[in-house]
């Protein structure tokens, strides 16, 4: 089984334009894949529901001991700070998908990218995300080449090369 984990926003109050290509990219997730989420609100939140409403399974990988939102079928409570949980999360994905967000967001790229995981960015977030694009022109962030780092403004193509990445 293929496991995407989403990087994304926490914010209450999102960017409509970053919400509306989180959960159209959650609309087009084929059903049988293990959706990794921070397991919190705001993207992930909004990511989580969409997947949840088509029978999707959601992980949400929490800090500390929180509850997180309503949408995660599993959550996994890790007792570590945000940081913590990030590791925890990005290292059991196969592919990491950037939906748009700030420096959490952007941290969990760069540690996938260190780790050799795919890293997919949905860009024309308004998110700070957005400029990941600036650090790799070659499609990686730097010269070890560790893993592709693929960009598309498309929700149904960040998809599409998602599952390709996490098969290749």
């Amino acid at each position: 089984m293929v496991q995407i984990a989403i990087a994304g926003s926490g914010d209450s109050e999102l960017i409509p334009e970053a919400e509306e290509k989180a959960r159209a990219f959650a609309r087009a997730l084929p059903p049988n894949v293990l959706l990794l989420t921070g397991g919190k609100g705001g993207i992930m939140e909004a990511v989580s529901e969409e997947f949840r409403k088509r029978g999707g399974t959601v992980v949400g990988v929490l800090p500390g001991d929180e509850e997180g939102n309503p949408y995660s079928s599993v959550r996994i409570k890790t007792g570590f700070n945000p940081v913590g949980r990030s590791v925890v999360l990005v290292s059991s994905a196969d592919v990491l998908v950037v939906l748009g967000g700030g420096s959490g967001t952007m941290v969990e790229a760069l540690m996938a990218y260190n780790l050799g995981i795919p890293v997919v960015v949905i860009t024309g977030t308004g998110y700070r995300s957005d400029g990941l694009k600036a650090l790799a022109k070659d499609g990686f962030f730097d010269h070890r080449k560790r893993a592709r780092v693929l960009f598309t403004e498309d929700p149904e193509k960040a998809v599409e090369l998602a599952m390709s990445a996490a098969r290749s």
